[in-house]
């Protein structure tokens, strides 16, 4: 039986974090500005397909094994920081005046970045297994109640990403201009380098 008051709790609480800004805004962001709102919403689709298979593993106990052992922890951690590394330093020494990909690579190309952000980061997984069970009502199925609980922060993810899309849309000719372009890679290249330095200081 569905717990009103809790799954309310949860829902304020998962939706606070969810507008904390954090590195999957700042690649929708991005690809909203570079690639328009399909390629973002591509981006936006691979960020919820991660959040949700590490949501399949914890409601497997996968995470908990993972918690548990930290060599698996530290490999994915350090897996995770260097792919944000290597996004960042791309972005910033790389940066692009004009986006030329066809629609399939670049959406293709889009959808990639947000599933591995998310699969390289196994805070997303530690993250869920230690706040999900304060939201799971007693006698509740706990597999099944904690899987539902991440697709209802994917879902208001989805609703925070579409928001930030819509709001590219009116000043896409402003921020596809070449000097704009080169100058949000950059930044963007700044911030994915500083969530990758932050991932491989955390701790499990």
């Amino acid at each position: 039986m569905t717990d009103l008051p809790l799954l309310a709790a949860f829902v304020g609480a998962a939706a606070l974090l969810t507008i904390t800004p954090g590195v999957d805004t700042a690649l929708v962001l991005r690809t909203a500005v570079a690639g328009g709102a399909r390629a973002a919403w591509f981006a936006a689709l691979g960020i919820g397909v991660g959040c949700l298979a590490w949501a399949g593993l914890v409601s497997l106990g996968v995470a908990a094994l993972m918690q548990a052992a930290p060599l698996a922890f530290e490999v994915l951690k350090w897996a995770g920081a260097a792919y944000l590394g290597f996004l960042g330093l791309s972005a910033l020494f790389r940066p692009r005046s004009e986006f030329s990909l066809g629609e399939t690579d670049q959406h293709g190309s889009a959808f990639r970045r947000g599933l591995l952000t998310n699969l390289l980061n196994p805070k997303v997984g530690v993250f869920y297994i230690s706040f999900l069970p304060q939201f799971i009502p007693a006698g509740a199925d706990v597999a099944m109640t904690s899987f539902a609980l991440a697709g209802v922060h994917v879902g208001l993810s989805v609703l925070w990403f579409g928001a930030l899309i819509a709001a590219t849309a009116p000043l896409g000719r402003v921020l596809q201009r070449p000097g704009t372009v080169r100058a949000l890679d950059r930044l963007t290249g700044v911030v994915f380098l500083g969530f990758g330095v932050k991932l491989a200081l955390s701790r499990a």
